[in-house]
């Protein structure tokens, strides 16, 4: 969408807010020995505490409240109670959610526990690549120049890029123009970002896949070629200078 007026932009600010604070509180609830239902359930209490409706259960009746995904599955993960947390594993939440007609969304990957696998590296590289990438964004910048950024901080790094999940338009809906935003340069996409309008924008930082599979429950995603994957996410607002960041408050750049 394109913000028209400051009525929808107190709107969006309030989607974003219940959202990021969801994201925020359900990876500080996060603990080994917790199923990841248990974990959906309380995300799901939160975001019904704000008034807010999950965004992927409204739009494609998807079985939870929020995507959890487990190590090797890279997005879209449903909530089970049978996928217990384990220390050292590393867990994706994303929570998107409808409040009052205005659409959210963010995610963040981070390790349960302690880092005994060693995925933080990874992590990191996924929240600075997002951060250059989302500050590299204002009016008239095209999307596939952010693609580059991205594409290139991976490959400087040592990791691959996801090629078929991106990043998206939001606003009204959960997915809005443009449609796609790459974690690559698309040089047929000549499209540019828009004054005013508001897109989510996500890295997809893998370490030896670059293409996301579905598994034969319909939803889950792992890598064609395996590995793992890390995934950060924020809502924002293109201007002329430094984009706004709705979703902010989630803290996963702290």
């Amino acid at each position: 969408m394109s913000i028209k007026n400051d009525e929808e932009l107190a709107g969006m600010k309030k989607a974003s807010e219940a959202v990021a604070c969801t994201l925020k509180e359900m990876q500080d609830y996060a603990k080994p020995g917790m199923s990841t239902k248990q974990l959906d359930l309380y995300g799901a209490k939160i975001l019904a505490d704000f008034g807010a409706k999950s965004a992927p259960y409204l739009t494609y009746g998807f079985p939870g409240w929020t995507c959890i995904s487990l190590n090797r599955e890279f997005c879209h993960g449903i909530p089970s109670d049978k996928k217990i947390l384990k220390e050292g594993d590393l867990l994706n939440i994303d929570v998107s959610a409808e409040l009052n007609g205005f659409w959210a969304d963010n995610g963040s990957s981070f390790v349960v526990g302690e880092d005994i696998h060693h995925h933080q590296k990874l992590i990191n590289a996924s929240k600075e690549i997002l951060r250059k990438a989302i500050y590299s964004i204002k009016g008239g910048v095209k999307i596939s120049d952010i693609g580059f950024i991205i594409e290139t901080e991976a490959k400087k790094r040592g990791y691959k890029v996801i090629k078929n999940l991106t990043g998206h338009g939001i606003g009204r809906s959960l997915h809005e123009a443009p449609n796609e935003i790459p974690n690559y340069r698309d040089r047929f996409n000549l499209t540019k970002f828009k004054k005013n309008s508001v897109v989510a924008i996500e890295t997809f930082i893998s370490t030896t896949s670059i293409y996301a599979e579905t598994l034969k429950d319909g939803w889950t995603m792992v890598g064609n070629n395996g590995g793992f994957m890390a995934q950060h996410e924020h809502t924002v607002v293109v201007t002329d200078n430094q984009p706004m960041i709705l979703t902010e408050m989630n803290g996963i750049w702290h």
